[in-house]
C-alpha cells in the first residue's frame, strides 16, 4: 500500500493501515456507493479533514483497499516462483496460500470482487492487469507440469487455470469463521482437490 509521503511515521503508516482496514470492513457491510468518507473517519475516531492526509477522494480509498489485496497477493506469487519444486507442488502451494489469504481477509476480498468496478477507467484497468498476473501464474505452472508428464497434455491449461481460480476465489462468499475450524485445513483441501483433479483430468 502506497501513503503520500516516503517519510511517513511508523505511527503514520499504522493509521493509514487502520484506516484501509476500517474502509474495507464498512464498504464490504454498507456498500462502496452508500459509504461516505465521514462515516470511515468516524469509524477510525478521526476528523474528515484529517483524513484527506491519507487520501484524496473516496475512490482512492477504494483503491488503496483493492492495492492491499494485490500486495499481498504478490508475495505469494514471488514465494512459489522461489520455490525447488515439481510444477503441481508448487501450484498446490499457490493455491493453498491464496485460500488461506481469502479466509484471512473476507472483506477486502469481498471489495477486491464487488467494487473494482466502480474505479475509473484507468485504475480498473490497472487492477484487471494485476489479476492477469495470478491468472497467468496458474496457466504457467499447469502448462509445466503437462511438459513434465503430471497432468494430461491434451487438456486446456486455461479453462483448468479458470476453473481453479473460481474455486480459490469464491471461498469468501460461502466462508464464515467457526470455533474449532481450522483454515489451513481448508486451504489443505481445496488444494487437494484440484491438483487431484488436474492430475486425473482426461486420464479415465
Amino acid at each position: 500500500m502506497s501513503y503520500r509521503s516516503p517519510m511517513a511515521t511508523e505511527p503514520a503508516k499504522a493509521r493509514a493501515r487502520e484506516i484501509i482496514d476500517a474502509a474495507a470492513e464498512i464498504f464490504q457491510q454498507r456498500g462502496y456507493a452508500d459509504t461516505s468518507v465521514q462515516d470511515v473517519a468516524s469509524a477510525v475516531g478521526i476528523l474528515k479533514g484529517s483524513l484527506y492526509y491519507y487520501i484524496d477522494s473516496k475512490e482512492d480509498l477504494l483503491f488503496r483497499v483493492l492495492e492491499d489485496v494485490h500486495e499481498d497477493a504478490r508475495h505469494l506469487l514471488d514465494e512459489v516462483a522461489a520455490m525447488d519444486a515439481p510444477p503441481l507442488e508448487r501450484l498446490a502451494a499457490y493455491l493453498r496460500g491464496h485460500v488461506e489469504f481469502n479466509l484471512r481477509n473476507l472483506a477486502k476480498v469481498a471489495v477486491y470482487y464487488h467494487d473494482f468496478g466502480l474505479l475509473a477507467p484507468e485504475r480498473r484497468e490497472e487492477i484487471i492487469e494485476q489479476r492477469k498476473q495470478y491468472e497467468h501464474c496458474v496457466v504457467g505452472l499447469i502448462e509445466e507440469a503437462q511438459a513434465a508428464g503430471e497432468v494430461d497434455p491434451a487438456l486446456d491449461a486455461h479453462v483448468a487455470a479458470y476453473s481453479a481460480l473460481g474455486m480459490v476465489n469464491w471461498t469468501y462468499t460461502w466462508y464464515r469463521p467457526r470455533r474449532g475450524e481450522s483454515q489451513s485445513e481448508i486451504a489443505d483441501l481445496i488444494a487437494d482437490i484440484i491438483v487431484g483433479g488436474l492430475r486425473a483430468a482426461g486420464r479415465g
